[in-house]
This record gives structure tokens, sequence and C-alpha cells, in this order.
């Protein structure tokens, strides 16, 4: 179960709310069907980060969302593991692409996006911290604690956690704003290897230290 959440370690001021590839071309419908990986994060995780980006708006904690995008010719992304090969298909076919301007790589419109929120996407890697611009910006906005929330539980937050903890940031992890496939195996995951690196926490218990 997850510890009480101390409110000083998600203050306003010291806290940013970053959101995993919560974006169309990963989460939303194609040809009429959401992913299996889509249905398990709206299960639940998508309507909790949702309240989450409410709650942190409203605190005035910063909201950073990090999305994938590709080239046409996939040009600087990685082809060096069966992950990135399969996602190469994907990437250019299908009803939400995720080439660069198209629509798969816009935010799942349950975020609501607004001007006060940075959008920060990547070309490459396995997580959203790794070689990006998401660590400069939280630094120059002067974060120390990193809310992070998203998918998947199977690799990118994983990544995301650990990229995060190396650099020095509290982690906290709302367990019910993740997800990963199956439920079971990011179960597994949150239990026996991020709960090592992380404050586990919930989304209730989140938007109550936020009010």
């Amino acid at each position: 179960m997850p510890r009480p959440l101390p409110r000083d370690l998600v203050a306003p001021g010291r806290t940013a709310l970053v959101t995993q590839e919560c974006q169309v071309g990963v989460l939303g419908e194609n040809d009429g069907a959401k992913s299996l990986l889509g249905e398990e994060a709206y299960r639940e995780a998508i309507p909790n980060i949702a309240r989450l980006v409410r709650s942190a708006r409203r605190a005035g904690i910063p909201i950073v969302h990090c999305t994938v995008q590709f080239r046409p010719d996939r040009m600087g992304s990685n082809h060096n593991a069966p992950l990135f090969q399969g996602a190469a298909s994907a990437a250019t076919t299908g009803a939400a692409p995720m080439t660069i301007g198209s629509p798969g790589t816009a935010v799942l419109p349950d975020l609501d996006v607004q001007e006060s929120d940075l959008v920060l996407p990547r070309l490459r890697g396995l997580g959203p911290m790794g070689g990006t611009e998401l660590d400069p910006v939280l630094r120059n906005l002067g974060v120390a604690t990193i809310v992070g929330v998203g998918v998947s539980v199977n690799v990118a937050i994983q990544n995301f956690v650990m990229d995060a903890v190396n650099l020095g940031y509290d982690f906290v992890l709302p367990r019910d704003a993740v997800a990963g496939i199956p439920r079971e195996y990011a179960d597994s995951v949150i239990k026996y290897t991020l709960s090592l690196l992380t404050t586990l926490t919930t989304t209730d218990d989140l938007v109550a230290a936020w009010s």
C-alpha cells in the first residue's frame, strides 16, 4: 500500500506534473478501435491523469507533456530493438500516424492542453528524459519533484523513473495514473521495482495535497 504522501514533497514551487506519451497515436483510436494499451490506459489511468492535470493547474504546478514523433523516413530515430522495428510501420500508417505534424502526435484531448502547458516531443529513445530537453527544462523551472504519469509501465515509465532518480529528482508515482499490459505485470513492476525508487501514491492523495 502507498505510504502517506508528504505534502511538502509535492508542493508548488518544487513540483512538475509530467505526462508520458498520453497522445493520440499511442492511446487513441485507430480504425475505430483502441490498442490493448489504450484500452487499459482508459480503464483508469487517463481519467485520473485528467483529474491531476486540472488539479495541478489550479495549484500553479507546471505541466509538461512528453510525446514521441518521427520523421517520415525515420532518420534519427532508433532501429536497434524489436520495439522500434514494430513502431516503424505504426508510426506512418493507420488513422493516427505519429510522423511530425500528424494527428497522432497530439496530446489526448482528455487532457485539455493549455497555453501554460509545455509539450516536449522527442525523436528517439525509450523514455522521456534520456537525451531530451526534459531535464534542463525542469531545472530551469526549479523543479525538484517529478510527478510522473502515463504509459507504459512496461518500458517508458521504468526508464523515466530510473533516469530521473539518477539525475537527483524525487519521483512521485500515482499508481492509478500509469498503465501497462498485461495489468498484472504492470502491478508487479510497480510493487517489486518502482516502489523501491519512487514515492508511491494515488490520484486522490495528490488532489488532496494540491487543494
